[in-house]
């Protein structure tokens, strides 16, 4: 029965890994799509600020998506999933209140 009694190390175990191994560019996609969904939806609400909530939604969007296809863990997908949707909503709004580039063609 010694053999039920092993513990694996946990020095080098990820904040967002369950499996025991670290992920380090899971987890880097995991904070730019947070960050970059926090910063699109605070600066969706206003609408002098369009480009910048409708670029960094965009730009989440994309990292959020690439980082649920490379997932490995559940603990990575929940905030990969919030952010996304934070950045989808800031985005949305972004194009809204003027879009990508002003809104303004001539």
């Amino acid at each position: 029965m010694a053999q039920a009694m092993r513990s694996r190390p946990r020095s080098s175990v990820s904040l967002f890994a369950t499996d025991g191994k670290p992920h380090p560019l899971q987890d880097t996609l995991v904070a730019v799509t947070v960050a970059l969904g926090a910063l699109a939806f605070v600066t969706a609400m206003f609408h002098s600020l369009h480009l910048i909530s409708s670029w960094a939604g965009l730009v989440g969007i994309i990292t959020g998506g690439y980082g649920l296809y490379i997932s490995a863990t559940t603990r990575e997908r929940f905030p990969l999933l919030v952010g996304m949707g934070a950045a989808g909503l800031g985005f949305f709004l972004g194009m809204a209140h003027g879009g990508l580039f002003g809104g303004v063609i001539s």
